[in-house]
């Protein structure tokens, strides 16, 4: 008995406790937003008010939609380097993280003219496509943070993030009825069920129900 009542009860001063309170729980992403992904429709529309924020409205909308149109995730997007871009010849070279398959896409002709101004606009000499202010280059978080102000911008209705572009890539070519071994080499994965995910969200395959 004289041993249990010098027992006290110690404070928990763990990782978890902030100020002697637990923070509160992340809320899960469905909690957040109800889909992963945004359609080609909104992608265009945070692209055009990326471009209307500021000095650097171009280079915004740029990466907005290399980032969308390439499938890109973050660290392939902010480490691009001119190198990777032949403008004369409108070839990109992706390079994949995650041990994704590397791979050459097509630039469309509005992408081209709109990274030939970035370069004419640019520093002489700089290695990446993207820079900051400063003349680094663009960071993951300025790029998160570039992609939430411009959705808060354009009124859209949740939150959004980064690789929720690339998500609208896969989407997008499964609505348009590419072939789902061509997105999964475009999109670099190297399993089959990564790129058949976006068939489980193709609104064309209801197409015809109940006519």
């Amino acid at each position: 008995m004289r041993a249990a009542a010098n027992l006290r009860l110690v404070e928990d001063t763990g990782p978890n406790r902030v100020l002697g309170r637990v923070p509160p729980r992340k809320p899960k992403n469905e909690d957040r937003r109800p889909r992963e992904h945004l359609t080609e429709v909104e992608v265009e529309a945070f692209a055009k008010a990326a471009g209307k924020r500021g000095r650097y409205g171009h280079r915004d909308r740029t990466m907005i939609m290399v980032c969308f149109r390439h499938g890109l995730r973050v660290g392939e997007l902010v480490s691009l380097r001119w190198d990777q871009i032949n403008l004369d010849e409108a070839l990109i070279a992706v390079r994949r993280d995650k041990k994704g398959r590397n791979t050459e896409h097509p630039i469309p002709g509005e992408e081209v003219r709109a990274l030939r101004r970035l370069r004419r606009e640019q520093r002489p000499g700089s290695p990446f496509v993207f820079m900051t202010e400063r003349g680094g280059p663009m960071t993951d978080r300025a790029f998160r943070l570039l992609v939430s102000m411009a959705g808060d911008a354009a009124n859209l209705p949740f939150p959004v993030h980064p690789h929720m572009l690339r998500h609208a890539a896969g989407y997008k070519l499964v609505n348009d009825r590419q072939p789902i071994r061509a997105i999964q080499q475009y999109l670099g994965h190297r399993r089959i069920e990564s790129t058949e995910r976006y068939t489980e969200v193709d609104s064309q395959q209801f197409k015809g129900f109940f006519r």
